[in-house]
């Protein structure tokens, strides 16, 4: 049996966002005074007293009109509505009722699901007690919330599993979910790449620069192995974001941090920008696995792979180890042999090096090339050791860090990569200053 799905809807500026923050307890949706500012289909599994649903935020909910955005936005509401096991919808006790929420009740009604009458901003006993006008929506009595302060939110959950099929969740989470955000400017293909992997359209794809907006869990299966892909909004340069491109911003690096590989989106025919090199910096500062995702490649006629490597290898030198997928998101070309690549880094990351071939290494790394001395004793490295994986962390003790350059640090972790088996990942080094009672292991 699927896990139930329960679906918030209300017109502009009622909480929906706020609401869906305050049940899911993490800022997952952009809350702003700004109307609309959700467009794609937010989702979060809720546990509540041993059972679980699927909660989803959608876009707010409006007529018809020329816009294509906006009646995109409503499609994705239908999709939801239509998925629903179960229909909150939020009113607003400070704006009173409203001819629109009269349209909107209608509209509910028609679907022939349940559906949950709540009244937000009920910040007071006294807004409470307002909230009784909503009866006259004719979908029974409304529940009292603030979403904004969580008041209300057991009541609520208690309501929503009263009116869903029994779902209890197994003791296990059962098989990991392996996590890929995707990251890259606006218009790269990001949400075109996420709906391939989806096989249906997920997340909103549009012309109009900014359409993503929060960082959107889309999941997916492949050869039996559950995938969470992170759709991120488009980076912009500082001092260009409002508000909630700021938040946009925000969530982005967020989900970097939460993945466990980073597929960083290119654009074929356009030039590496300081944008791009700046999501770099956002992979490698916390040294995150990587594939380098080349989109719209169809485009490129005449340009070889390999001249493409190049010029990367050198615009985006701090991710020069990181393998690149050339693809078309628009036709699938090469999109499922990304994740194919992703679950191998994902493998690489995981790998623990015995003390014994990592100090063979250190012997063969210090030989070809040692440190320049700096003061009285010459730099010297006396053993290491892998403390940790995902990423690979290596700790090297030495008779003084300071003594080791960050060229020298940068050529002992790329030896690293030719030796060991990580060759396409991030390797994190501390170089630890050793005691007296330390051997040295046969460098001078």
């Amino acid at each position: 049996m699927d896990m139930p799905c329960a679906v918030i809807a209300g017109r502009p500026n009622v909480g929906k966002s706020t609401l869906f923050n305050m049940l899911a307890r993490e800022r997952v949706a952009i809350v702003d005074p700004t109307s609309g500012v959700t467009r794609d289909r937010l989702s979060r599994n809720i546990r509540h007293e041993d059972r679980a649903f699927e909660l989803v935020d959608t876009g707010v909910m409006t007529s018809l009109s020329e816009d294509e955005l906006d009646n995109e936005v409503q499609r994705q509401i239908d999709i939801a509505l239509g998925e629903a096991d179960i229909v909150l919808f939020i009113v607003d006790v400070k704006a009173g009722l409203l001819p629109f929420d009269s349209e909107i009740a209608d509209r509910l009604r028609r679907l022939e699901k349940p559906a949950l009458l709540i009244a937000n901003k009920c910040d007071t006993e006294k807004a409470e007690r307002s909230a009784t006008d909503f009866f006259a929506l004719g979908l029974g009595e409304p529940i009292g919330v603030s979403a904004l302060l969580g008041r209300g939110r057991y009541e609520l959950l208690d309501a929503i599993l009263e009116r869903i099929p029994r779902f209890e969740p197994p003791e296990s989470r059962g098989e990991f979910a392996m996590k890929l955000a995707i990251v890259g400017k606006r218009n790269v293909g990001k949400s075109t790449f996420i709906n391939c992997l989806a096989h249906e359209d997920r997340v909103i794809v549009s012309e109009t620069p900014g359409t993503t907006r929060d960082a959107i869990d889309v999941r997916f299966e492949k050869d039996g192995r559950q995938f969470v892909a992170i759709d991120t909004a488009g980076v912009l340069r500082k001092g260009k974001a409002d508000s909630v491109g700021f938040y946009s911003m925000v969530r982005s690096e967020q989900s970097i941090r939460q993945a466990d590989i980073v597929l960083l989106m290119l654009e074929s025919l356009a030039d590496v920008s300081r944008l791009d090199k700046r999501l770099a910096r956002y992979v490698t500062d916390p040294h995150k696995p990587c594939i380098i995702v080349v989109n719209k490649w169809d485009l490129a006629e005449g340009v070889v792979t390999g001249e493409f490597d190049g010029y990367l290898s050198k615009t985006l030198t701090g991710l020069s180890y990181a393998p690149l997928s050339f693809t078309c998101a628009k036709t699938g070309h090469n999109v499922s042999a990304t994740i194919d690549l992703a679950m191998s880094l994902y493998k690489q990351a995981g790998i623990r090096v015995p003390t014994g071939r990592l100090n063979k290494a250190i012997d063969e790394i210090f030989t070809r090339r040692r440190p320049k001395s700096s003061g009285k004793h010459s730099p010297k490295i006396y053993y290491g050791t892998q403390v940790g994986t995902r990423p690979p962390h290596i700790v090297l003790f030495v008779n003084d860090p300071a003594q080791f350059s960050n060229s020298y640090r940068r050529y002992v972790e790329n030896s690293f990569r030719k030796i060991l088996p990580f060759g396409e990942i991030p390797i994190r080094i501390r170089f630890e200053m050793s005691g007296p009672q330390a051997q040295f292991h046969g460098r001078p």
